[in-house]
């Protein structure tokens, strides 16, 4: 495993952790809820941005991607 690839793990896991906390949700319903509404796939695929903004940034990107997506926790 490449580096990039554990820092985005781990930037991730941070993201699923936070986003429960901040939502009141188990981190099992989290990582479904966000796999379910492109919340994790948008992690990916702008971490190169996303992983330079504030934490708060990155909930509040997550919000607004998984209503996109026709999520109803945010």
């Amino acid at each position: 495993m490449s580096d990039l690839q554990r820092n985005m793990i781990n930037y991730m896991v941070v993201c699923v952790n936070d986003y429960a906390d901040r939502h009141g949700l188990s981190y099992a319903e989290t990582f479904d809820y966000l796999l379910r509404n492109k919340g994790l796939d948008f992690l990916e695929d702008c971490y190169d941005a996303e992983h330079t903004l504030s934490l708060d940034t990155a909930l509040d990107d997550l919000d607004a991607i998984c209503k996109r997506n026709e999520g109803l926790v945010a």
